[in-house]
């Protein structure tokens, strides 16, 4: 059985989603980034990023990784905290922390698709 099933599936995931889009908008140290996004599309990329990350279906339909995040500017520091809020969502929705754990494990290699400092804004 899949992470994602053990946790409840699509609702679980759609929760988890929707508590830690709540997280990333009100952290100051991400408003460059999340300021002028469309939290609508963002948070049903984000519902499919997590699903298969969980092990559910692949529902996923858009840019790679780095496509995605290309000439955003991301640093290291603001990949650490967006990972931090997803670690909280996620207790907070009642995974354990070995299950977090595993999920973030999973999520960290994605870092050098979409960690880059050194591209220009609008590039």
């Amino acid at each position: 059985m899949s992470l994602y099933d053990e946790i409840g599936g699509a609702p679980a995931v759609s929760l988890a989603v929707s508590v830690f889009s709540h997280r990333i908008t009100a952290d100051e140290s991400l408003a460059p980034w999340f300021g002028s996004v469309d939290m609508d599309r963002l948070v049903a990329h984000q519902r499919a990023f997590l699903t298969v990350a969980l092990g559910g279906p692949d529902l996923f339909t858009g840019r790679t990784m780095s496509g995605a995040h290309h000439g955003l500017r991301i640093t290291d520091e603001a990949y650490d905290a967006v990972i931090e809020h997803l670690a909280y969502a996620l207790l907070d929705t009642g995974l354990t922390h070995e299950q977090v754990t595993a999920v973030i494990a999973g999520i960290e290699p994605l870092r050098s698709q979409v960690v880059d400092e050194s591209t220009p804004a609008n590039a």
